[in-house]
């Protein structure tokens, strides 16, 4: 007996012509949809040909920064001398005619994907069926075994996730230890024993040797009291990243206009002090500097998105965004105790920690590092969630040397630029934390550098 599995079932339950239209005409109408569907879906998602033709040139479209409405996706198809037919013309025009956005398109994405499960299931049961057919002979626990396997992909993983075997788990720590080995050869050999960086640099070559720099995936938390330079800290790290290493950076503020980012930078990269920039105390010199200055910015990977009305689901929507158009490795977040809470019912401690936690999947799922400002009580605490800590990777305070310590600490003297702040590692999980690092923080310029020993 010749079973169809697919033939046996009605066409509404393997597929939903409505929820396919919504997506897309979704993604014509509005650019939040076109974020969740462009990381959330697979052209495989969809059972209709068309539909999945349509959902690749709205993605193409997407990546390239072209909004992609009923005209451009036209365009776009026309190009590539894809629906051509009168026919596959009136079906795009009624899906952007007859299905427009209700703002609700995590609900249609998840019946998409729903009705793709089904299918994958089905051939699942088709798969498993041809085989007891065409083996006479075969190890049932094996087929079991295998079934299992399959079938628990279907149910609990997404298609990506994969599960580490114990063979898997040496091969990784052998070819990671491996790797590590070789490198550190090089290192002696070709980089005199200066050891070269995971990740993004810090700005702070002391910082770079302890935790060989911002890694993918990571979460970062910076701590400072109001006024202690959280900004300053930010705009730093980004110089550090965009403007000398040219990698793309994504810059949220929640408390500056775009005019006052703006500004900031030409003290930044004029080392001019920022009070003379602001009334316009500067010489003709000092003029031809920043502007030079500001011609480095402009060559740069730094992207500026002042929002006051920050949420987290809006992080996850612009960072979704910069990382699939502008390829970013980096996004911070200045600072996290101004972004709008949702749930009045939750204490602010609980809405913080949920915050972080949200940056931190957000870090792991789109492979770049998450840098989160938050505010220090005046005893150096956390303010509003200790827990915070937990959630992060590296933990960072900013904090100035009382006037009494610069005064009797012997230690401070042997700066030739004397440090008047430093930095503390309160937790490093690749590395030594307790640490504190002397930097001089130029308030006026808004500078941070390395503290450096006389004689370095």
């Amino acid at each position: 007996m010749n079973v169809n599995f697919q033939s046996a079932l009605p066409d509404e339950l393997l597929m939903d012509m409505e929820s396919e239209r919504r997506v897309l005409s979704s993604m014509l109408h509005s650019e939040d949809a076109c974020v969740e569907a462009y990381h959330c879906m697979q052209t495989a998602d969809f059972y209709v040909p068309k539909h999945a033709a349509i959902f690749d040139l709205l993605c193409s479209l997407f990546e390239r920064e072209i909004r992609p409405t009923y005209v451009e996706l036209l365009k776009e198809a026309h190009s590539l001398g894809m629906l051509n037919n009168p026919r596959d013309i009136e079906e795009v025009k009624y899906i952007a005619e007859h299905y427009i956005d209700d703002e609700n398109i995590k609900y249609w994405i998840k019946r998409v994907k729903d009705k793709a499960k089904i299918r994958r299931f089905v051939d699942f049961l088709r798969n498993n069926y041809q085989i007891l057919r065409e083996r006479q002979e075969q190890d049932i626990e094996q087929l079991l075994m295998n079934a299992e396997d399959h079938l628990t992909n279907l149910t609990a993983l997404e298609i990506d996730d994969k599960i580490d075997t114990p063979e898997d788990m040496a091969n990784l720590g052998y070819d990671e230890v491996e790797r590590r080995f070789l490198r550190y050869q090089e290192i002696q050999v070709k980089h005199k024993g200066v050891i070269p960086l995971d990740g993004l640099p810090t700005g702070f070559d002391n910082l770079d040797h302890i935790t060989l720099g911002y890694k993918s995936g990571d979460l970062i938390i910076l701590g400072a009291q109001t006024g202690h330079g959280k900004t300053a800290f930010a705009l730093h790290t980004a110089k550090s990243i965009a403007v000398n290493y040219g990698k793309n950076i994504l810059y949220l503020n929640t408390e500056m206009s775009r005019e006052q980012i703006a500004l900031r930078w030409a003290s930044i990269l004029s080392e001019i002090e920022h009070d003379r920039i602001r009334m316009g105390d500067i010489s003709q010199n000092e003029l031809s500097m920043i502007l030079n200055g500001y011609s480095k910015l402009r060559a740069s990977g730094f992207y500026s998105y002042p929002c006051p009305n920050l949420t987290p689901e809006k992080t996850i929507s612009i960072a979704r965004k910069f990382r699939s158009q502008k390829n970013i490795d980096m996004m911070i977040i200045d600072y996290v105790g101004r972004m709008e809470k949702q749930d009045p019912k939750l204490q602010e401690w609980q809405i913080l920690e949920q915050i972080i936690k949200t940056q931190k999947l957000l870090a792991q799922n789109l492979k770049i590092a998450v840098m989160v400002l938050v505010q220090l009580n005046p005893d150096g605490s956390l303010q509003g969630a200790k827990r915070m800590k937990n959630e992060c990777d590296l933990m960072l305070k900013l904090s100035p040397f009382s006037k009494e310590e610069l005064e009797e600490n012997e230690e401070l003297n042997k700066y030739a630029r004397k440090p008047n702040y430093y930095l503390y590692i309160e937790k490093n999980r690749d590395g030594r934390s307790g640490v504190r690092i002397p930097i001089n923080f130029d308030l006026q310029k808004q500078t941070m550098k390395d503290a450096e020993r006389v004689g370095n």
